[in-house]
């Protein structure tokens, strides 16, 4: 929820009539009052599960990192250093002022074109919260990024919801904030792209195996199961494959 020291109704107008860029570049100062920071409950579940998984990485790299809330993570699982990269310069500035370590670099960038000189250099990569700020034809860009920044058997890893069904109320939330904001993006410039609904783990699987990753998924139990017996989140763990696994693959 919104609290006192949050952005007021007019500054979240100002920011939603803004580009996606100069919008979180207004809200930074006040991003981590609102409820659109990742929970720590969340970013506890994901380290847990890395940890228990996977153990301890090397470099880490947090793909649109906001004000750094996955950082912190980053550097208690990595061992080496830690980049954290997005577009809002303003949200970098607040990053920089949460973790102030030595082992973090803050980059500026679009990581539809990450820059050439984060090629082949991380063991792990995250990413929390971002995907609705992409259409879907902008994924396969994205993801092929990613895998050209991991060295050979990186790991990306992301969390993902189930569906919603249409018969919560959530479903009907969502779906009005995304028709909403396609409205907003048909009749005003320049366009802010944030939707909701637009992260189908389907499609995303898809565009990660058609990147180059091998793609499975643990599921996150602090958050419970749906009825079906279903984990109500899953975290993806898209792998590059080593340099073996590449050859016997071709």
């Amino acid at each position: 929820m919104f609290t006192s020291q949050g952005p007021s109704v007019r500054e979240l107008t100002v920011q939603a009539l803004s580009s996606v860029e100069r919008g979180y570049d207004l809200l930074a100062p006040k991003f981590d009052r609102t409820p659109f920071r990742t929970p720590d409950r969340m970013l506890d579940a994901v380290e847990e599960t890395l940890a228990q998984r996977l153990g301890s990485f090397g470099p880490g790299l947090d793909v649109c990192c906001g004000t750094g809330a996955g950082l912190g993570m980053l550097l208690r699982l990595c061992g080496g250093r830690v980049t954290g990269v997005d577009l809002s310069a303003g949200m970098l500035a607040e990053a920089g002022r949460a973790h102030p370590d030595e082992r973090v670099d803050l980059v500026r960038a679009d990581v539809r074109e990450l820059p050439a000189r984060l090629g082949g250099a991380y063991d792990l990569a995250v990413s929390f919260g971002a995907f609705g700020h992409f259409l879907p034809a902008e994924r396969p860009a994205v993801f092929a990024g990613v895998r050209a920044a991991l060295r050979p058997g990186g790991l990306f890893a992301f969390p993902i919801g189930a569906p919603i069904p249409p018969s919560s109320p959530v479903w009907w939330a969502v779906s009005g904030f995304d028709a909403v904001m396609r409205v907003r993006n048909a009749v005003w410039r320049p366009p802010f792209v944030m939707y909701y609904r637009t992260f189908p783990f389907g499609g995303v699987r898809r565009d990660l195996l058609a990147a180059g990753f091998t793609v499975e998924t643990a599921p996150l139990e602090h958050f419970g199961r749906l009825p079906s017996g279903a984990p109500r989140w899953r975290l993806v763990l898209a792998r590059r494959p080593d340099r073996q696994d590449a050859v016997r693959g071709g």
